[in-house]
């Protein structure tokens, strides 16, 4: 067996937006995961899922393993064969012991890589609005640990040359010392009406930061409460971020939200939503799989001569049906001569990016309106073919056969309930840590409610505190059945309505 690989790999300081593509690249192609405390696990959605994920966290000095077992186990699982990623939460070489356990696998002999990662030494100041260089205000910039005691005997700073000689001091993991850290910098020189900043769990959606002058700050910052992680920034670049700070006034900053769509569409809606400044949780209640049988479907899509038009309920709809159609040899071709109706713009969208324009997109995204739609084209008679989720509501259908129409409703795809984690989500609501609950769908709610289990009294007390909010009124109905109060309906359907609705509700409050 041949030696395996040991990546190093910086993810950035928590906003998921900041890990490298070198790094995601590293990541799906791990064999073995080891990650840190500061490491946000959202990126594990990258690694394979056969891969081992190890868990190595540090936090307020209790160590799950310790440096010298991390050491240890990185260069046995490389000896194995293994391509390991040691997942690293900032830059795995800016007081990341990076460079430990660089050493050690040099020392066993096991090929190493080391992928920067964007440290929170310059991206948590960026992040509240604090440049660390400013030509009016500061030309140098040092980064110093905060985790060394600045009064012991044979400290390894240089406080009489670093207090009154650098514009900026960025102390990383120092809240404990602060106190100390202030004293010696006033001490040795530094002016105590330097405004400094202390920034707690930057770059995320609950980023707290407080402001003081030198002599005042560990004072405040002890009233604030503000526990690690947290970077202490000094210097009179701190005075900037009143005009600067761009992140913390986001319109949904601090704002922690549940995203129930399926995985594979609910990227759109989670970049929307972080954009605005929210943090998403993204717990699939729904998961979209082929049909347990082609045969249905394909027995319409040989037949499709017959039919006068093809209805299109979602995207997922027409993907799978034109995969469908390429898996028996055929391509959009077949359907010359075949009109189409899309239930709304997204499905609508999949057919004009490839050159063709539906007959027939309702402006209400709901069954009725199709319905309405043949009825103001006059569609009376011929046959109608639906290919759409294996169960769904059979209104469509039935309406149109009252119509005298020949309806032929197939199954494209089935939504299935995941496997999610559900402990995760219900010790955030436990902690009344959630603020929105979001359903793009009924069978996103009731999977959501059912995923629960036995829990389902303490979900409904849970969710007291918490706002809900459906894409439509047939979503609502169905929140409202299994017993939840729904705060939000946009007046149009879709994912860029529902975005500005939920901006809307959170800035009334």
């Amino acid at each position: 067996m041949g030696k395996g690989k040991v990546y190093l790999v910086g993810a950035g300081p928590g906003d998921p937006g900041l890990i490298t593509l070198k790094a995601i690249e590293c990541l799906s192609k791990a064999d073995v995961v080891v990650y840190d405390n500061l490491a946000n696990r959202v990126f594990l959605k990258y690694v394979p899922e056969n891969a081992e994920l190890i868990y190595a966290g540090k936090k307020g000095g209790n160590h799950t393993l310790s440096q010298d077992k991390i050491n240890k186990l990185i260069v046995d699982r490389a000896l194995q064969g293994k391509r390991v990623v040691r997942l690293k939460g900032g830059d795995p070489f800016i007081f990341g012991r990076g460079g430990e356990e660089a050493e050690e696998l040099a020392k066993a002999g096991v090929a190493f890589e080391v992928i920067p990662g964007v440290t929170s030494a310059i991206s948590v100041p960026a992040y509240a609005g604090i440049p660390l260089t400013h030509r009016n205000y500061s030309s140098t910039v040092a980064f110093i640990t905060g985790h060394e005691d600045p009064t012991k005997d044979k400290s390894g700073i240089a406080w009489d040359k670093i207090a009154p000689g650098i514009g900026t001091l960025v102390f990383l993991m120092g809240v404990g010392n602060l106190p100390k850290i202030a004293e010696a910098l006033m001490a040795h020189g530094r002016d105590p009406s330097t405004p400094v900043a202390v920034i707690r769990r930057g770059t995320g959606p609950d980023q707290q930061t407080v402001v003081a002058s030198l002599d005042q700050i560990a004072e405040k910052v002890s009233a604030s409460g503000i526990t690690p992680p947290a970077i202490i920034v000094v210097g009179e670049v701190v005075g900037l971020r009143g005009q600067l700070n761009w992140f913390e006034t986001k319109p949904l900053f601090g704002r922690r939200i549940i995203v129930t769509r399926a995985r594979e569409q609910a990227s759109e809606f989670s970049r929307r939503l972080a954009e605005l400044g929210a943090e998403c949780i993204e717990f699939p209640t729904i998961q979209v799989v082929p049909p347990g049988s082609w045969e249905v479907l394909d027995r319409a899509i040989y037949a499709l001569a017959d039919y006068e038009w093809v209805v299109f309920t979602s995207a997922n709809g027409v993907k799978f049906f034109l995969e469908r159609l390429r898996a028996l040899g055929k391509d959009v071709r077949a359907l010359s001569g075949i009109r189409i109706a899309a239930i709304g713009p997204k499905t609508a969208k999949v057919w004009q990016e490839l050159g063709i324009e539906p007959d027939l997109v309702p402006g209400e995204y709901r069954a009725e309106a199709v319905v309405e739609g043949f009825r103001s084209l006059g569609v009376i008679k011929g046959k109608i073919l639906i290919p759409r989720a294996a169960k769904a509501r059979e209104i469509l259908a039935e309406e149109l056969r009252k119509m005298g129409l020949h309806v032929d409703v197939v199954p494209a795809y089935e939504t299935v309930r995941p496997t999610g984690d559900v402990d995760r989500v219900k010790a955030m609501l436990q902690k009344r840590q959630i603020h929105m609950v979001t359903f793009t769908s009924s069978s996103t709610v009731s999977n959501f409610v059912e995923m629960f289990g036995s829990h389902k009294p303490q979900l409904l007390e849970w969710m007291e505190s918490v706002a809900v909010a459906c894409i439509g009124p047939i979503t609502a109905q169905t929140a409202k059945e299994h017993g939840f109060s729904v705060n939000i309906i946009p007046e149009q359907y879709t994912i860029e309505a529902f975005t500005d609705k939920i901006k809307e509700w959170f800035s009334s409050r």
